[in-house]
C-alpha cells in the first residue's frame, strides 16, 4: 500500500515548534530561521487541511487538530531516534569480520590484535582464514588483508606490508664444520618447497647468481607455516617472506644465513568496499592497522 506522508522537514518543524512553542526557538534548535521555521508548518497545514497552531500576536498555542497530532508525531520521533542510536550503537561496537590468511593471521596479525583489542573493548574481532576471493556486498565479511599486486577492482586496496624473499634455516645449520655459510653451500642441504611457489628457489637461484644447484630438489608442502615448522625442526632451508618469518627470526627459532635478499612485487594489502570506511568499527580497524608496517630482519 502507498504511504500517504507529510513532508519530513514540515513534521520536525511542528514537533520542535510545538516542544517550545516558539517558532524562534524551534529555529535555534534545527539551526535555520524563524522564517523557514513558519514556511515548513504552514506547508505541513496546507498539506493536511488542518491548522496546527493559533498563531496570536506575542504567543503560539496549539489548536486542536495540532494537540491530537502531536502525541503520535512526537512518538514516531522517538522510535526513529531509538532505532537510529541502536543502528549506530551496533556499529560502533559488535562483531568485525576481518578476512586473510591462515599464515598472515598466526604471525603477523594476531600478535598484534591485543593492541586493537585494548583500545576498542566494544568490537569483537572474528578472523576468517581463507585465500578465495571475497564478494563483500553477499558474504558476512566487513574488511580484508590479501596477498597480490593491489588490483582489486571495485575495493579499495591500501597497501600494508611489502616483502623480501630469502633462505631461513634453524641456527643449527650454520654452526659446526659443515655450516650453511654461502649460497653455494645450499647444495649441501634439502631444499624445503611451498606448493603455492613452486618456482621460489629457482627464481631465488638466479637473482643471487648461484649456478649447480638442482632448484627442483628437496621436500615440498602445502602451506608456508609447515615449511617454515620443517626448517625450525632442522629438516632443510625454506625460503621466508619476511612477514611471516619475523616472529620466529625475532625468538631466534629461524635465522638469515645469507646477507642477498631478493625484493618481490607481491605484498599485503587492506582491502575493502569504498563506502565501508563511513562505518565506525570498520576505520578503527584500518585506523589501527595502516600504521603497523615494519620493516623487514636484518640477517643473521
Amino acid at each position: 500500500m502507498k504511504r500517504t506522508l507529510p513532508p519530513l522537514n514540515g513534521l520536525r518543524a511542528f514537533e520542535a515548534a510545538a516542544r517550545h512553542m516558539s517558532f524562534t526557538d524551534a529555529a535555534e534548535e534545527l539551526s535555520v530561521t524563524q522564517a523557514a521555521i513558519s514556511h515548513q508548518v504552514r506547508g505541513l497545514e496546507q498539506r493536511l487541511g488542518l491548522k496546527l497552531f493559533v498563531r496570536r500576536n506575542r504567543s503560539l498555542l496549539l489548536s486542536e487538530s495540532g494537540q491530537a497530532y502531536l502525541p503520535s508525531v512526537r512518538a514516531a520521533f522517538d522510535q526513529l531516534n531509538e532505532a537510529t542510536e541502536k543502528l549506530l550503537q551496533k556499529d560502533r561496537g559488535g562483531n568485525l569480520t576481518v578476512t586473510t590468511t591462515a599464515s598472515f593471521a598466526t604471525k603477523w596479525l594476531v600478535p598484534r590484535l591485543a593492541g586493537f583489542q585494548r583500545a576498542n573493548p566494544e568490537i569483537d574481532v572474528r578472523i576468517s582464514t581463507n585465500t578465495g576471493l571475497v564478494d563483500f556486498s553477499r558474504e558476512d565479511v566487513d574488511i580484508g588483508i590479501r596477498y597480490g599486486r593491489g588490483q582489486w577492482p571495485g575495493l579499495v586496496a591500501e597497501r600494508l606490508v611489502g616483502e623480501d624473499v630469502m633462505p631461513v634455516c634453524a641456527p643449527s645449520l650454520i654452526k659446526g664444520p659443515n655450516a650453511l655459510k654461502k649460497p653455494a653451500d645450499l647444495k649441501h642441504f634439502t631444499l624445503l618447497h611451498t606448493a603455492t611457489f613452486p618456482d621460489d628457489w629457482q627464481v631465488w637461484l638466479t637473482a643471487a647468481g648461484v649456478k649447480g644447484i638442482d632448484a627442483s630438489r628437496g621436500v615440498t608442502f602445502d602451506f608456508a607455516l609447515a615449511a617454515y615448522q620443517a626448517a625450525m625442526d632442522g629438516l632443510g632451508v625454506a625460503l621466508g617472506r619476511n612477514p611471516l618469518i619475523a616472529p620466529d627470526l625475532k625468538a631466534g627459532r629461524l635465522v638469515v644465513p645469507f646477507e642477498f635478499k631478493m625484493a618481490s612485487e607481491f605484498a599485503y594489502y587492506v582491502i575493502y568496499p569504498t563506502e565501508a570506511i563511513r562505518r565506525r568499527k570498520i576505520k578503527a580497524f584500518r585506523d589501527w592497522l595502516m600504521p603497523l608496517a615494519e620493516i623487514g630482519p636484518k640477517p643473521a
